[in-house]
């Protein structure tokens, strides 16, 4: 599929997917939507792709939210559909085999910040903005925002940027735990990258079972949680990454791993 929204770029084991409407401000339309549900199962049938960086095009925007002139034109069931859509297309980022990086270069608003929280952190510009403004249009958020949020930042402040539908800094957001990391616009994808390099050189296997394992727990309560951990751990034991891993640390040498997902 040839894509006309988003730019698809691989390196290293490292894919990079970039939002491309820098006219919209990289506003979420049904055809980016698509395009960018099938970059995602792409991506997950690639064995040597083992980190997911997201980020958008030019300077303004990470992803401004869903595209309102669309939106406008939509009708109950319409708007219904859009929204299973979205949820259908970000989920697929939550349960993506390998971690995913948002590097948020701009404002990240709406469905932009709900693809944000579906990542498994957060690097954001110094010039980033985040906010679920959907309360403003008459509208609540509708790619999962009422239930990430609040699982990220606590109910409380959840419910005030949802209630006020008010825009946050960079700084704000590192301050209340929704990012990871703040930096200059112009070391965000450097920074990125770095962190994406070193999680390149780790197990494919247990980077799965890990990711797997946190996001199954934060559902649970904690011997649930723990019983996930448990049976990932064990299953970690016998694959090839955890035989290298374990060698090359008795042999006192750089591992190698090449582990698989798939036999």
């Amino acid at each position: 599929m040839e894509y006309t929204n988003i730019i698809v770029q691989v390196e290293e084991g490292v894919a990079t997917i970039t939002f491309n409407r820098p006219k919209a401000m990289n506003a979420l339309n049904t055809d980016l939507i698509t395009e960018f549900s099938d970059a995602l199962d792409t991506i997950a049938e690639n064995e040597d792709i083992r980190v997911l960086v997201l980020t958008g095009a030019g300077e303004k925007s990470f992803v401004a939210g869903g595209d309102i002139s669309e939106l406008a034109t939509f009708n109950a069931f319409e708007a219904k559909i859009f929204s299973e859509k979205g949820h259908a297309v970000i989920n697929k980022i939550q349960v993506l085999p390998i971690p995913v990086i948002a590097a948020v270069n701009g404002f990240a608003l709406g469905g932009g910040n709900e693809i944000a929280l579906a990542c498994d952190f957060i690097y954001a510009s110094e010039k980033a903005k985040f906010g679920l403004p959907e309360i403003n249009l008459g509208l609540i958020p509708g790619f999962g925002g009422t239930q990430r949020l609040p699982r990220l930042i606590g109910s409380n402040m959840a419910k005030e940027m949802i209630f006020t539908g008010k825009l946050i800094s960079a700084d704000e957001a590192k301050e209340i735990g929704l990012v990871n990391m703040t930096c200059a616009p112009a070391a965000l994808m450097a920074e990125a990258y770095k962190t994406a390099r070193a999680i390149v050189s780790k197990g494919k296997v247990s980077l799965r079972a890990a990711k797997q394992a946190i996001n199954s727990g934060l559902d649970v309560d904690l011997q649930s949680g723990c019983n996930i951990e448990i049976n990932a751990f064990a299953l970690c034991m016998v694959s090839e990454d955890a035989k290298e891993g374990t060698t090359a640390f008795l042999e006192k040498r750089k591992t190698n791993f090449k582990g698989k997902l798939k036999e």
